[in-house]
């Protein structure tokens, strides 16, 4: 089996949403933090074989207090963030064991997953080197200038909007970063594209979203309902009605 380690940014300055002086990723959802719905969906899963997740300096000390007994039941290991999320990513990479063969970097606040998605993403990954997911564009895309009036109107033909996880052969991630020169990649396909590696797109769903504001918040609460849930039960008679199960 193919060992996976995940990195989850989570150094970010939430300057679009914050609570009671409290980043987005500790904000709770559902009655847990934002960051532990997110890591859940790694730490139990049996091809993880390490779970990162990369902490602004200025949070590590209420960080480490609060969720310690969180961090040593799930095996998470906390490292320190940089200026920058390529920053931050980098100094979790660092920290990668050298016996993983593949990395998946994940938003902190993307907690709306399912284990059917992950799996996709990593069978894909470990089938071309690099994979990410993503959904097709299906609304109407404008340019607007400076002044607030449209310019024109963006075709959407092949446009997708990426998501996370992003999962990449551990060494074809370091390498891309060894290349990275002034480039400020907003995610880490950006930088494996600008290593020239190919990287294939795996439809997922637009649950998965990234919660940036109070309303994307408010959309959480009710999406984490919405989830796919796995099959844990199977019935017993060999006659029994499969569509209940499925």
């Amino acid at each position: 089996m193919a060992k996976f380690a995940v990195i989850i940014p989570a150094a970010g300055k939430s300057t679009r949403l914050s609570m009671k002086n409290r980043k987005k990723v500790f904000l709770e959802l559902q009655g847990r933090a934002v960051w532990l719905r997110t890591a859940e969906h790694f730490t139990s899963r049996e091809d993880v074989a390490q779970t990162l997740i990369v902490i602004s300096p200025d949070d590590m000390e209420f960080f480490k207090e609060k969720y310690a007994p969180n961090l040593a039941f799930m095996n998470i290991e906390v490292v320190a963030g940089g200026a920058e999320r390529s920053d931050s990513v980098r100094n979790g990479l660092a920290r990668v064991q050298t016996d993983v063969e593949f990395v998946a970097v994940h938003d902190a606040a993307r907690p709306l997953l399912a284990k059917e998605w992950i799996d996709r993403i990593f069978k894909a990954a470990r089938e071309t080197g690099a994979a990410i997911p993503g959904v097709r564009v299906t609304s109407t895309l404008k340019r607007v200038g400076a002044d607030g009036l449209i310019e024109t109107t963006v075709s959407r033909d092949g446009l997708w909007e990426a998501q996370t996880p992003q999962v990449f052969r551990r060494e074809l991630l370091m390498q891309a970063f060894s290349k990275q020169g002034n480039l400020k990649p907003t995610d880490e396909a950006q930088l494996v594209e600008h290593f020239g590696h190919p990287i294939a797109m795996v439809e997922c769903s637009p649950i998965n979203m990234k919660i940036t504001t109070a309303e994307d918040l408010r959309l959480a609460e009710s999406a984490l309902n919405a989830l796919p849930k796995p099959n844990l039960l199977r019935p017993l008679h060999p006659f029994a009605d499969e569509d209940k199960w499925s």
